[in-house]
């Protein structure tokens, strides 16, 4: 926002350039406006504004420099938070109350001596907010004063080791790189939807809503998907991604995270966001979060650095200050948490969030916790640090060979490559995914039919399992690809519920009567049989209405 002093104050009630007039000795009684704008700003051009500010009292020389420190101009709702509100009034209100004899703030007075005005600017393309402004003419006179521009090492001072040694250490995560191509690995198998991606949250390292929602929206911004009729499919871009090393994927992660559409205000747990009359801006507000953390290695504490956050950019998404617009609940009571005062239950909370969350999952810092406490302290970790400073990938690591077992189990250190496993994934079933523990995959006859329709043959399958293990494949595993190329589909193990009975003319009766006819799958010998898979229940009640109770040792679904 750029104004001149002349439409400054033409902006004004012919009123308030009298009053005005009056604080500068000039008489302006019986003028026009068009005659007081040009008079006044005759005599306005002249102040000497560093002068003006050593006499002023306090309060208003403090709020005159916040204004001039934030480039001449703040948000209305900001400004009058922290120095007081202009009351609004029409020009018969003021010549009956003569506010300007008795200012309610700091910010009223300033505003009847004509030092600032307020006017409407265009914040984004679709947000207009009201702001404070200083004309021109007097900003340009006083450069910015006092603590304005100091970074978050000069402020926000580091922990001593010792203050938190009791506490718990957790280190920062790589893993997020895993769970990406567990992601990728099973769009490839089956097109992923956003609203089932817990059909395979067992299979991650890290179990959380969040953070499986926010990989997802790094997977389709990445490009690492394209869509299709059936859902989301890895994208060619995938595969070059895949190949890389996991301190490249990691930079990628990040720098991705850094300007993606997740929104982290709306996946704050603890936080409900309703209506839809209201926008936050989640990239901006990220922004001035990473802008704000101190580039050393030292350790810090959570709750220092909201305090920081709140005495230095309190509005960080909020650019327009206004804390009365936005519709969220706190879940656990169901109350709306508006006003600055419930700052430190959203803002706050978003930062916490922030911080335990996306910041720590992407292994930029590492954080301490105590279960006795609610003190959380973060350091950044060196892979962290030089993201922050826009340097390079520091290393990456030496991968490690998979290993194929004799008894066609694969297993897949999480420090492999990671395009080995994606690979493998199209060929064998996952059963097994634990921190710090191999993963784990079977050979069977549906993940060869399920290789086979994607083009993989048999002998392109044991040429891939030899290079990728780097030795010969056991002969067990070998010769069990080579039988299912043979045979096919010979046997399989399966889940049942069996029903036994006493005497096989009860048995037979139960296949016999309609009630219960339709549930009955197989016939296992004279006095067993194997029912349907979920149709126990109705089994039974079917039974108990022929008469025959059925005893169950099997438990029952509450959910």
């Amino acid at each position: 926002m750029k104004k001149d002093l002349v439409s400054a104050l033409d902006s004004r009630e012919l009123i308030e350039l009298r009053t005005i007039g009056e604080w500068l000795d000039l008489n302006l009684t019986g003028e026009q406006k068009r005659d007081c704008v040009r008079l006044l700003s005759q005599q306005m051009f002249q102040l000497d504004m560093k002068l003006e500010l050593k006499l002023l009292p306090p309060e208003e020389a403090a709020a005159l420099t916040e204004l001039i420190n934030a480039k001449g101009r703040m948000p209305v709702a900001t400004f009058e938070r922290l120095h007081g509100i202009v009351r609004q009034m029409g020009p018969g209100k003021m010549e009956r109350e003569e506010p300007w004899l008795d200012p309610v703030s700091p910010a009223e007075a300033l505003w009847y001596k004509g030092f600032i005005y307020r006017g409407f600017e265009e914040i984004k393309e679709d947000q207009i907010d009201e702001a404070y402004y200083l004309p021109e003419e007097f900003y340009a006179q006083i450069p910015p004063i006092g603590d304005a521009g100091k970074s978050s090492i000069q402020v926000l001072e580091p922990l001593e080791e010792s203050t938190i040694r009791e506490h718990e250490m957790m280190d920062a995560l790589v893993d997020m790189v895993d769970d990406m191509t567990t992601m990728i690995s099973f769009a490839q198998i089956k097109p992923l939807h956003q609203d089932k991606l817990n059909l395979f949250d067992s299979f991650l390292l890290q179990s959380n809503p969040q953070r499986l929602d926010l990989l997802f929206t790094l997977a389709w911004e990445m490009g690492l998907f394209r869509a299709t009729d059936a859902g989301a499919k890895p994208a060619r871009k995938s595969v070059e991604w895949l190949k890389r090393g996991r301190e490249q994927q990691l930079r990628e992660l990040a720098d991705s995270w850094r300007e993606c559409s997740w929104n982290e205000l709306h996946n704050t747990p603890s936080l409900q966001c309703e209506g839809s009359g209201w926008i936050n801006d989640p990239v901006a507000a990220r922004n001035a979060i990473i802008a704000s953390l101190p580039d050393t290695l030292h350790w810090y504490d959570t709750g220092s650095f909201i305090t920081f956050i709140k005495e230095n950019n309190p509005d960080f998404q909020r650019p327009g200050g206004n804390y009365n617009t936005w519709y969220i609940r706190e879940r656990e009571s169901g109350e709306y948490l508006r006003g600055f005062e419930s700052w430190d239950d959203v803002e706050g909370r978003l930062l916490r969030f922030v911080i335990t969350g996306p910041l720590y999952w992407l292994g930029l810092l590492r954080l301490r916790k105590n279960d006795g406490s609610t003190k959380v302290f973060f350091q950044l970790t060196s892979r962290g640090l030089n993201w922050l400073k826009g340097k390079p990938v520091i290393r990456d690591e030496i991968t490690v060979p998979i290993v194929v077992g004799n008894d066609a189990t694969l297993f897949v250190p999480t420090n492999a490559n990671q395009y080995h496993r994606f690979q493998i994934a199209r060929v064998a079933d996952l059963v097994r995914a634990e921190p710090n523990k191999p993963y784990e995959y079977w050979l069977t006859p549906k993940s060869l039919e399920t290789a086979q329709e994607q083009g993989i043959e048999p002998s392109r399958l044991l040429e891939f399992l030899r290079d990728a293990s780097g030795r010969p494949i056991p002969a067990g595993t070998k010769r069990a690809i080579e039988r299912w190329v043979e045979q096919g589909f010979e046997a399989r193990i399966e889940r049942a519920v069996i029903l036994k009975v006493r005497d096989e003319t009860i048995l037979e009766k139960l296949r016999e009567n309609p009630k219960t006819r339709p549930f009955i799958a197989e016939t296992l010998g004279d006095l067993s049989a194997v029912i349907k898979p979920g149709d126990w229940q109705k089994f039974r009640q079917a039974a108990a209405g022929l008469g025959l109770l059925v005893d169950y040792s099997i438990e029952v679904d509450q959910g």
